[in-house]
Parts: structure tokens; C-alpha cells; sequence
């Protein structure tokens, strides 16, 4: 995922909400989100290319979810895609913060990442450019290609709608965090990042939902976990023309463990 805003014990009725854009090339090949065949336990989209995902939940609550940081200087061409970790943690059983510390041995290998593992009540941000890791404590964060609640302008805008949802509705509908996903606003040059791409590129990434033909936000998800772990996961896909093209609605109940 390209921004994911996060909002850990600190609303009324949800204990969680996660809501991100996935901004991706439109020729990888992508498979909308489901329950996958060969893992029924877990609910995420796949990347056909490499195998690994974006964001997902299992049916026991585990939850993960990644982003790129971007920096073009960092870049190996023979790294190990990044999507792996997140599917690795849903099909595991390890807590978070033990998964975090077996992966730490192996995460130079890797792109540059952020990583949000959680279950039940602990959840944990990591990421290879930094030493440690963060377990997260109530609260509101937003993160996007750079490391946790960097201000850049996507996340600092999306932060604050985030915010006055949360703030003004007890029970706010999915459309409310849908239209924070669907900004397609864009930075003033003099707020943007320096993150080694073009100017131009800057400028494109800098607005929460990205439009272009070669590159652009594919899916936006919606995750809701209320008090009584009951699950509301939405997926809403995009075309090479920012056209919705698709929805995916799923509602379960976490098992107890």
C-alpha cells in the first residue's frame, strides 16, 4: 500500500480502522481480494507476479499490511518482494513482536519497507531503515512511503480527515473513509518531498488517490474491527482510467483462539 491511516483503540464502537490506497503499475497482475484457496483462513488481495500481498486479515484477527519507502538510491533489482512479509505473518502464529525480531536477522535483503503486523491488542510498526521497532499505543497515525506519521502533505491531510470522522461520528459509514481515499488533490510544489524522483513524479504521488495510465491507486480498502470483533472488510478496485470497477464487502466474526 502507497498510505494506510490507522486508528488503534481510539473510537466508541471500533477498536480498529484501517483504511489505504494501494498505488501499483496497472501491468502487474493483481487478483481482488478474497478468502485465498490455498490459505481459507485468510482474506487479502494477491499479487499474481510474486505471490505475497498488500494488506490482509485472517479469520483468528491476525492483520498486516506494508508499504514502500520510496528512495530510488536504495533500490536492489534482486531483492525478495516485500508483499512475502505480509503473507508470511498472516499464515504464521508468531506474536508480532517476535516475528518483527526473526525477520530484523534478514531485512536489509529487502527494499526499502514499513511494516504493521498486529492481533488482538498489540500491534507493531517496523521498518528496515530504522533499528527498532514500535508497538503502536492508542492512537491515530498515517503512513505512507516514508516512516510512521512522516508529515508529508497525503498523510497530514488524510490524518485530519481521519481525525474528524472519528471525531464527529459514532458511527460513521464507509463512505465517509472512502471519500478521504478518493482525494485527489495534489501538494503544492514548495510542500513536496524530496524523495529522489522527478519533480513531475512528486508531484503525481503527492495526492492520496493517484491517477495515471501506467501508474496509479488500483484498490482502496476499508478494515473496521468493532468492540466485539466483528469484521468489515471492503475493497473497492480502479482501472487504468481511475474508473471503480469492482467491490468486495466481507463481514465475519473473529474466531477465538
Amino acid at each position: 500500500m502507497c498510505l494506510i491511516l490507522i486508528a488503534f483503540k481510539s473510537h466508541p464502537v471500533y477498536k480498529l480502522i484501517i483504511a489505504g490506497n494501494r498505488d501499483e503499475f496497472f501491468e502487474r497482475p493483481t487478483a481482488q481480494a478474497t478468502f485465498w484457496e490455498d490459505a481459507p483462513d485468510l482474506l487479502a488481495g494477491k499479487d499474481l507476479r510474486a505471490g505475497g500481498t498488500w494488506f490482509g486479515i485472517t479469520k483468528q484477527g491476525r492483520i498486516a499490511a506494508i508499504t514502500d519507502y520510496r528512495d530510488p538510491a536504495l533500490l536492489k533489482s534482486t531483492a525478495p518482494s516485500r508483499g512475502g512479509l505480509v503473507r508470511n505473518f498472516l499464515l504464521s502464529r508468531e506474536r508480532p513482536q517476535a516475528f518483527i525480531n526473526g525477520i530484523a536477522q534478514k531485512a536489509h535483503e529487502y527494499n526499502g519497507f514499513n511494516l504493521i503486523v498486529g492481533e488482538k491488542d498489540e500491534f507493531c510498526w517496523y521498518s528496515n531503515l530504522v533499528e527498532e521497532p514500535r508497538c503502536l499505543e492508542p492512537g491515530i497515525y498515517g503512513l505512507c512511503n516514508h516512516l510512521l506519521d512522516t508529515p508529508w502533505p497525503k498523510v497530514v491531510r488524510g490524518r485530519n480527515a481521519f481525525q474528524s470522522i472519528l471525531t464527529e461520528k459514532k458511527h460513521p459509514s464507509p463512505e465517509d473513509f472512502f471519500s478521504i481515499l478518493s482525494d485527489r488533490s495534489t501538494a503544492a510544489d514548495e510542500n513536496l518531498p524530496e524523495t529522489g524522483v522527478k519533480i513531475e513524479w512528486e508531484r503525481m504521488l503527492s495526492s492520496i488517490f493517484v491517477s495515471s495510465q501506467d501508474y496509479g491507486t488500483r484498490s482502496s480498502t476499508l478494515l473496521l474491527v468493532d468492540q466485539y470483533d466483528r469484521v468489515t472488510f471492503i475493497e473497492k478496485v480502479f482501472d487504468a482510467d481511475s474508473n471503480h470497477t469492482a467491490t468486495t464487502k466481507i463481514d465475519f466474526q473473529i474466531e477465538q483462539s
